[in-house]
């Protein structure tokens, strides 16, 4: 007798869990469908029934992936950066984790503001995240915009950089003016006429504070590095540091 009522247990289970997946299944196809239509409330409502009533189904993972999907097409930046940041935490082997990590890249890059003079912060995320699809998944078809979008947070970032340098510059703030010109050749060194102009300024800034022995110093440093026309400007000012440390 107990081996019958152990059979009918164990089929009273595998019919339980057929149902529960496919009541999961069924949720999840529903809210698939929400979401191609942009009924983006009435699917998230779908995936929550998902994670609270069936949290151990195969369509649990899933149900996750498609929050995050969501929340991005909701154009709530912040919170799919977190979604997809929390999916990779969970799921690090997934088959999915490189698409996970370009749209943590994506996440961050619509958060930029359109203008410089407001916080880059999500331009710095972006370029680290978007390096990271390039190095890890090289081959996969989501690296293919990545450098394209490095580029554009990187622009970005050095207008940023050269926006405070000249406010201090032009309002005579000298010491800080020049710590932020040489923070711009060291970071954006391959822009050529950027890392010219810095060089120029540096030098000028030293001057202009009469900081001759630093004038002398870094004027000598950049002469040689830069072009004609500047390296003229540049002799031009050491020239003067060195009379008037005499």
């Amino acid at each position: 007798m107990k081996y019958l009522f152990l059979v009918l247990f164990l089929v009273s289970c595998s019919s339980g869990d057929k149902d529960t997946r496919g009541e999961a299944e069924k949720l999840f196809a529903e809210a698939q469908e929400l979401v191609k239509a942009d009924r983006f409330i009435l699917a998230t409502e779908k995936l929550n029934i998902i994670k609270s009533q069936h949290p151990y189904s195969f369509y649990a993972t899933p149900a996750e992936l498609l929050q995050a999907e969501v929340l991005f097409k909701q154009e709530n930046y912040i919170e799919s950066a977190a979604a997809f940041m929390l999916f990779r935490d969970f799921h690090p082997r997934h088959e999915k984790i490189p698409y996970v990590v370009l749209m943590i890249a994506e996440s961050y890059y619509k958060q930029i503001p359109a203008t410089i003079d407001r916080d880059l912060e999500p331009a710095i995320e972006a370029i680290k995240y978007y390096d990271e699809v390039l190095r890890l998944y090289p081959e996969t078809e989501y690296s293919k915009n990545a450098e394209k979008r490095i580029k554009e947070a990187h622009n970005m970032l050095k207008e940023k950089d050269l926006y405070i340098a000249d406010f201090y510059f032009r309002t005579k703030k000298w010491g800080a003016a020049r710590y932020w010109y040489l923070d711009i050749i060291q970071n954006h060194y391959e822009d050529s006429k950027t890392a010219y102009r810095a060089a120029l300024r540096v030098v000028m800034a030293s001057q202009r504070n009469k900081e001759y022995k630093e004038c002398i110093q870094y004027g000598e440093k950049f002469q040689g590095a830069v072009d004609k026309q500047t390296s003229k400007e540049i002799k031009s000012l050491v020239s003067k540091c060195r009379k008037e440390q005499q």
